[in-house]
């Protein structure tokens, strides 16, 4: 299965001023699996450790002597590592986090040895007071396949070399070709382990049977690594999040947990999520203007899942009304393509938000920052009317506006329409 950020992982291998490395990322988007193929096929040898296995850790990590570490890594690993030829994998890292602090001194002290560190519900550990190495790491972000990794994985070669062509016009002859793909791709998400399935035998029962055991696995992370102070409450949030997306106004509510929730209840709960990387959160801006951060306001947010499959397992969405019928486009106030959109987006390492205006209708689905500002609207149909677009635009006309729909490529004086299927590639390229 190719991922995109073995590119990265390649950028990182030839850098002269290389880091120890961090890969970070929710369970079950493929950490190890991508740290395993990458080892194999650029390296030597492999170094590969679970740490979750090491019998007593506080004798391997007793000191930060970083010869006597590799020494220890190579006892554990039965693998004679050298310097530049030898890929060290720690994984399950968060397990001791004091080898999370002695990634600092071989950056200081051995940074001819490359290691790679991974780990389930990392971010959570972050957040506990470990010695976290500051400015000492490289850091890659693993997320779920994005749409090119699933053409990728459905051996789609020629449809993504007509993608990079980047000539957009031309693409609306093959517009029922991408659509079909996007409706796949809707249904499958981009779980590895689901893809994987679907891609051996496209039995989509098989893929909502994965699905629903990914979603059942989280809940047992969520049993057994959640405080227990905020357990129901993490649990609440994760179950409100598909209401939540279904809302015209997708802003997080909190009386949709519960009646008569606040904020100061729940805050530390959404989190936890955020840290283990099992929900998205995307802040507003009261003002579309650069730099967007200034404008941050941290008390309203919209929040998504990881991926677009375990959305519709959640949800329980009917197979024909994603691959046959229209309903997943048109339906849910379109939750499943302002899903999708986010994806899209948080795969690039995009920063996103959204804005709105208080006591107005008016409101941008999301906003990312690249050398221009670019306010997005989402259309899961054809319909292309943009108000709120058009009103941002005559405010500021310095602004990229563009909207994502399933109509074709389209340039107009003031904005730009982008079919969803080529949501990514077009962002990726703009200035």
């Amino acid at each position: 299965m190719e991922r995109l950020a073995y590119q990265k992982l390649l950028e990182w291998k030839n850098n002269k001023n290389r880091k120890p490395l961090i890969l970070n990322g929710a369970r079950q988007v493929g950490k190890t699996w991508l740290l395993k193929e990458f080892g194999e096929k650029e390296y030597e040898t492999i170094a590969y450790i679970n740490c979750d296995e090491i019998e007593d850790p506080r004798v391997v990590f007793s000191d930060f002597n970083t010869d006597r570490l590799i020494r220890a890594f190579t006892a554990i690993s039965g693998v004679n590592i050298k310097k530049e030829k030898t890929l060290i994998v720690l994984d399950e890292i968060q397990i001791i986090p004091i080898g999370l602090t002695s990634l600092k001194y071989f950056c200081e002290n051995a940074p001819d040895y490359h290691i790679a560190v991974a780990g389930s519900l990392l971010g959570i550990g972050l957040h506990e007071g470990t010695g976290f190495p500051v400015g000492k790491v490289d850091e890659i972000n693993l997320y779920p396949l994005n749409f090119k990794e699933f053409l990728l994985a459905l051996e789609k070669q020629q449809i993504i070399s007509a993608i990079q062509e980047h000539r957009w016009e031309e693409l609306s002859a093959l517009s029922s070709i991408f659509i079909d793909l996007l409706r796949q791709y809707y249904y499958v998400g981009g779980m590895p382990a689901v893809v994987k399935a679907y891609t051996d035998s496209h039995d989509i029962f098989e893929v909502r049977k994965i699905q629903n055991q990914i979603l059942a696995d989280y809940r047992r992370d969520f049993s057994k690594h959640v405080p227990s102070d905020i357990l129901p409450k993490v649990n609440m949030v994760w179950d409100s999040i598909p209401a939540q997306l279904a809302k015209e106004n997708k802003k997080f509510i909190y009386s949709k947990i519960k009646k008569g929730a606040r904020a100061k209840e729940f805050e530390n709960a959404i989190q936890w999520l955020v840290d283990a990387d099992l929900v998205y959160k995307v802040l507003r801006v009261s003002k579309v203007e650069k730099p967007l951060k200034f404008y941050e306001d941290f008390d309203a947010f919209k929040l998504f899942i990881l991926d677009l499959g375990l959305l519709g397992a959640i949800t329980d969405v009917d197979a024909k009304d994603v691959l046959v019928n229209n309903n997943a486009f048109t339906e849910y106030k379109g939750a499943f393509t302002e899903q999708y959109v986010l994806q899209e987006l948080q795969a690039l390492d995009q920063k996103i938000y959204y804005h709105s205006k208080e006591r107005s209708e008016l409101e941008l689905d999301f906003i990312v920052q690249k050398y221009n500002v670019y306010p997005i609207e989402v259309k899961a149909e054809e319909n292309l009317k943009s108000k709120s677009l058009r009103t941002i635009y005559t405010e500021n006309n310095k602004l990229k506006p563009v909207r994502f729909s399933m109509s074709d490529y389209k340039e107009q004086d003031w904005m730009i329409n982008v079919p969803l299927y080529l949501v990514a590639e077009w962002i990726e390229q703009a200035e």
